[in-house]
């Protein structure tokens, strides 16, 4: 199959069946490069289908860059909540306040100048290029790599690795509809050449699979090895109010509110109430009701009855969660 016939396939498959999703309507071009900043922010880590609310809501109440710029940090952590991964949402504010003192408000059409903006990397800075600008590039997030690996039939770990993977891409071609050859390539793979179960009775691509003439779909991935972390959260209680703190001492949750931690050495002994996963930590956390002898640095009295009333990382909520459960 040459790259043409493949490029009008995906595309032909995408303007028959691609979802409707806000960030894919038509807009004026300074709409299209804010929404199009914004979404790919929070698609970061995060499922489209998590993302639709959360993104009408931003836009609604933060309708421009000029604004994102200018919106004082707690509303704006406020409207992230529960997206979780806050360094987003604050590189993209930083982001927002760059543009407006360097580019007008605007975002530059150069991988090399988006590059240079907090929070965006490679596939960022791709994926504005195609989708905001209409340049022809592919960007190469989960579901593209996943189409790549199959077509190719690619199983070992020298393979699969991102530097080879984006020497492949190449076999994807290009499109003069490049903004939307690009969406159709992520829609594709989410949809159709999914991880597990993929659809290859609905592919347009089977004559050229290897992994379909194979009859072979597993798709190989690095193994990422989450580190076991072990921490001693202390609760001091008053009523109906917990002591929380900025935190401050931890590289994860910068800066948002947390109950008071410390991270455990020794920990033969430590039972373990709660597990999470966050980043690439497997953390093991016990919890130890103590009485407050001392002020905090940072700390402030928060009503467990008013959550909502509270910038909560997902992290703090579902301790409350637990020690409503369990007091």
């Amino acid at each position: 199959m040459t790259k043409s016939i493949l490029t009008k396939k995906i595309l032909y498959w995408y303007d028959n069946n691609k979802r409707s999703l806000p960030w894919r309507k038509k807009f004026s071009q300074i709409n299209r490069e804010y929404y199009t900043l914004v979404s790919e922010f929070m698609l970061q880590q995060t499922q489209v289908t998590t993302v639709i609310p959360y993104f009408n809501n931003f836009i609604k109440n933060i309708p421009n860059i000029k604004s994102l710029a200018k919106i004082n940090e707690n509303k704006l952590l406020k409207y992230w909540e529960g997206l979780g991964y806050y360094s987003r949402v604050k590189n993209l504010k930083k982001t927002a306040q760059f543009l407006e003192k360097n580019f007008k408000g605007r975002l530059p059409s150069t991988i090399e100048e988006l590059k240079s903006l907090p929070g965006i990397g490679e596939y960022t800075a791709n994926a504005i290029m195609a989708i905001a600008f209409d340049k022809p590039f592919i960007p190469l997030d989960g579901n593209v790599e996943r189409v790549i690996k199959r077509l190719l039939n690619l199983k070992l770990i020298s393979e699969v690795s991102k530097e080879n993977l984006v020497s492949k891409k190449k076999i994807l071609g290009t499109s003069t509809r490049a903004s939307d050859y690009a969406q159709a390539l992520m829609e594709f793979g989410a949809l159709i050449c999914r991880p597990k179960n993929p659809l290859c009775g609905q592919c347009l691509l089977t004559k050229n699979c290897k992994s379909f003439k194979n009859d072979d779909f597993e798709i190989i991935k690095k193994s990422k090895k989450r580190i076991d972390k072990f921490y001693l959260i202390k609760i001091y209680k008053k009523n109906n109010k917990f002591l929380l703190i900025k935190n401050t001492k931890f590289n994860f949750l910068k800066n948002l509110k947390i109950f008071p931690m410390n991270e455990m050495v020794k920990h033969n002994n430590l039972k373990k109430d709660l597990n999470f996963k966050i980043s690439n930590m497997n953390m093991n956390i016990a919890i130890e009701f103590t009485k407050l002898k001392r002020s905090i640095p940072n700390s402030s009295w928060v009503d467990s009855s008013k959550l909502d009333s509270y910038t909560l990382p997902t992290f703090t909520k579902k301790i409350f969660s637990h020690l409503e459960k369990n007091i």
